[in-house]
């Protein structure tokens, strides 16, 4: 199936979410190649861009082989978000998504993320006034709600879309749940029927049954896939086999898990530079490796690797 965001084209409806520290170039390119029809970056400070931070640059870096993709950026200053949007617009990506769902203390306390899920009006105006200043589609990622009860996805995602928003992704918790207890996919349904743009569900998908009930359920475009892809990039081909074909693939087996780890790593060194790419690497390894028997001292031992050929040894021996 193929939908629209803005006049994006969007071929498929299995989308990798923003994670910090997690969605970087590399990891990206991976799962694109298992299937992702949509990529987000980690999340971009339109204040970073303004102050030309430097780890700002790394995190707008896109390559050609992982489009489409989305940049996300957070702020709560609409003049600083337009400001920022339209800087960046030349740079290569697809869609221009505006986060209103980080959790992160330090975040909501300066009025980012998720607190903006509390200013509806602030909502808008930061849609409209990035909307106006850039050609590229403004997409939103919101959560249910500030906290149980607040929960007010529905009228965020009207807001934005009267706006000039494309489309709106909903993580189905509340800011208070951080990723704690159960996903509320109704509030994803309630969303989908308050308004006419693409949504994206998200929350609580980790296998391909997840991926199923969430459409069935809510009705949604496409689905967000965020911590169910840490170290298991391959859910994106697993679940577009089981929706087309009605096919379960299994789990990839362990030559092939460290395959995947070793090109990672390669991938990594080479946007990163070996000191920074395996240290990258470390939490990864631990992720793809999670479930196999026996790894458990490998995830212990992890944590010492300085190189690509440390990492290489650490595989073999397993």
């Amino acid at each position: 199936m193929s939908f629209y965001i803005g006049n994006v084209i969007i071929k498929g409806n299995l989308f990798l979410g923003p994670m910090a520290g997690v969605t970087d170039l590399p990891f990206r390119v991976l799962c694109k190649e298992k299937g992702a029809d949509l990529v987000f970056t980690e999340m971009v400070s339109a204040k970073g861009i303004l102050y030309n931070n430097k780890n700002t640059e790394s995190l707008l870096t896109i390559s050609e082989e992982e489009r489409p993709a989305a940049i996300q950026l957070f702020g709560a200053d609409p003049d600083i978000m337009a400001e920022m949007a339209k800087r960046i617009e030349h740079r290569n990506f697809d869609i221009l998504d505006i986060n209103m769902g980080c959790p992160v203390p330090k975040v909501v306390k300066n009025g980012e993320g998720s607190a903006l899920m509390k200013n509806p009006r602030l909502v808008g105006e930061i849609v409209r006034k990035v909307s106006k200043a850039i050609e590229k589609p403004v997409t939103v990622k919101i959560r249910s709600g500030f906290d149980p009860d607040n929960i007010n996805a529905a009228e965020i995602a009207r807001m934005a879309q009267e706006n000039g928003a494309a489309a709106v992704t909903v993580h189905a918790r509340t800011r208070e749940q951080f990723y704690r207890g159960k996903a509320d996919w109704e509030v994803i349904r309630r969303v989908k029927e308050a308004v006419t743009i693409p949504v994206i569900g998200s929350g609580d998908v980790f296998s391909p049954e997840d991926a199923k009930r969430m459409l069935a359920q809510t009705g949604c475009d496409a689905i967000m896939i965020a911590r169910g892809a840490r170290g298991n990039p391959w859910l994106f081909e697993q679940i577009k086999s089981y929706l087309v074909n009605g096919v379960y693939q299994p789990k990839p087996d362990f030559t092939e898990v460290k395959n995947t780890i070793l090109r990672h790593a390669i991938l990594e060194i080479a946007y990163k530079g070996e000191y920074t790419g395996i240290r990258e690497m470390r939490k990864h390894v631990a992720w793809y490796t999670v479930g196999y028997p026996l790894t458990a001292k490998l995830r212990s031992r992890v944590n010492t690797i300085e190189s690509l050929q440390d990492l290489t040894q650490l595989l073999e021996e397993y």
